[in-house]
């Protein structure tokens, strides 16, 4: 038995070792080889000449290609999108235009064929919008190949950073009977003979929050990468009905917003340097290939992830933004009375010159969601290039399961609650965070306060619960994981990020 056993073993690790070289390990190898490099990946293009054959070879593993030189006998099965295995010598490039090294076909073999008649995508470039219409291949595009990979390398970093710093990975469930935001806008779940299947109204969560504060006061810090939905009928470049959404929570936070807004910000940070020090992923997502319409430019991508990186993330209170908004506003009023056109909307990719003032569609006043054109304004002027945290907002806006900043009134008497969203120029929000209340009384006076039926305060019942036995103080925050990708991968639209995007209306695979 034990002979089997270890011979079970030896054949994996044999198999594991046999895997192919990657494209990414091929290109990233400095010396040459001879005979003996190998790679299998499909065809991206081909362009065959009397003497010779020319080729470049993808497998995923970067946007990146390798060039393949062979006969053009080698080369007369192959076509654009079909896969094949190629092996040969991996030698220096004569000509040297693009990549340095190439590799010299010694044997080709076709692994599966592409009619190239038919195959969707050919040379020339596709619109984002094209290639949304077929989802199942547009994966196979350079640049969903580089958000991919970028999404990867976004893990790999956060896992490592909450590990290093003493979190546990949580698993939530999927299925909830709550609504956490309280905003009514969720998918309700029902088996296929429509017949209940549960007691009580199911639905799928839009947010991990009130579970993982069961599991924060049993494991201390908590987080979870979980998909989220919501039923919202938003047809913008930020909005998804299923998204991902990094979540943690923690207790016996003593420092308040500051403690986990430090959290977030290390976190960030952390995904953020993942990627400019991974040199083939750096150089997938600052390659602009011809017809790419929709993403910033290179130099304009560099300055985002500097400004997370090494700049300053400011913090300023709610009512201290309403008051650059409003001055903003006034200088707006001003400007319109000169000979030329003030800004308004700000959109798209290009630095505006905004420092004439501005022209909201929304009014501002102490008291208002902010919106949109709000936060990129705020951005834009208050974070200089880098993110700002907006914190201390008016306690209506504000879910029920937030906490009363600690004089419960600001300098003019208002509510606010210990509470932040982080804004990210040319994006806006993209983090929602806060202390959680943590004493039973006041939970319930304030789900009975603003006006909860007694059927949700009964639902929540096991979440008040939690505050009567050892709730030590709780802070969390959720991150709009995809919302990150599209501002670090420079794309202007959250569908870009996401393999098989769920909007209003749409579901085609």
């Amino acid at each position: 038995m034990g002979a089997e056993l270890f011979a079970v073993e030896g054949t994996a690790a044999k198999a594991a070792n046999a895997l192919p070289t990657t494209v990414k390990e091929l290109i990233l190898t400095k010396n040459d080889i001879k005979d003996q490099a190998a790679v299998k990946g499909w065809i991206q293009t081909i362009r065959k000449q009397k003497a010779v054959c020319f080729a470049t070879v993808t497998d995923g593993s970067t946007a990146q290609t390798v060039q393949v030189v062979m006969t053009p006998e080698q080369g007369s099965a192959l076509t654009i999108g079909a896969a094949a295995k190629i092996t040969g010598s991996w030698q220096e490039s004569p000509v040297k235009k693009g990549q340095q090294k190439e590799l010299l076909a010694a044997n080709v073999k076709l692994l599966a064929e592409s009619d190239p008649g038919t195959y969707p995508l050919q040379k020339k470039s596709h619109t984002f919008e094209y290639l949304r219409t077929i989802p199942h291949l547009r994966l196979r595009s350079s640049t969903s190949r580089s958000i991919l990979q970028l999404r990867s390398t976004a893990l790999s970093q956060i896992s490592t950073y909450f590990t290093t710093n003493s979190f546990t990975q949580v698993h939530p469930p999927i299925l909830t009977s709550s609504d956490c935001e309280g905003a009514g806008e969720v998918f309700a779940v029902t088996s296929s003979d429509r017949k209940p299947f549960f007691t009580d109204p199911v639905y799928l969560t839009v947010s991990s929050q009130l579970h993982l504060e069961a599991m924060a006061l049993a494991m201390s810090k908590v987080w979870c990468m979980s998909p989220t939905f919501r039923a919202e009928k938003s047809d913008t470049a930020r909005h998804l009905n299923e998204f991902y959404m990094l979540e943690a929570e923690m207790a016996f936070v003593e420092n308040g917003i500051e403690e986990v807004m430090g959290v977030v910000e290390g976190v960030v940070k952390a995904i953020a340097q993942g990627l400019v020090t991974n040199e083939v992923l750096k150089k997938d997502l600052l390659t602009r290939r011809s017809g790419d319409v929709g993403l910033l430019e290179p130099e304009q991508l560099e300055k985002r992830w500097e400004g997370i990186i090494n700049m300053p993330w400011r913090r300023v209170t709610y009512t201290q933004a309403i008051e650059v908004l409003e001055k903003a506003v006034k200088r707006g009023e001003e400007f319109k009375a000169k000979p030329s056109t003030i800004n308004t909307n700000y959109k798209g990719t290009r630095e505006v010159p905004w420092d004439e003032g501005v022209e909201f569609k929304f009014p501002v006043e102490w008291g208002m969601n902010l919106q949109s054109e709000h936060e990129k304004y705020l951005a834009y002027i208050v974070g200089n290039g880098a993110p700002v945290f907006i914190t201390d907002y008016p306690k209506h806006l504000k879910p029920f399961y937030m906490l009363p900043n600690s004089n419960g009134k600001d300098e003019e008497g208002r509510e606010t609650v210990a509470c932040f969203d982080l804004l990210l120029p040319q994006i806006g929000e993209i983090v929602g965070g806060s202390m959680r209340e943590h004493r039973y009384e006041m939970l319930e006076e304030e789900m009975k306060r603003r006006g909860m039926s007694e059927e949700s305060i009964k639902q929540l019942g096991w979440y008040s619960e939690l505050r009567k036995w050892g709730c030590a103080p709780l802070g969390g925050f959720g991150i709009g994981f995809d919302r990150l990708l599209a501002y670090l991968a420079g794309v202007e639209n959250i569908r870009e990020t996401v393999a098989f995007p769920r909007w209003f209306d749409r579901c085609l695979c």
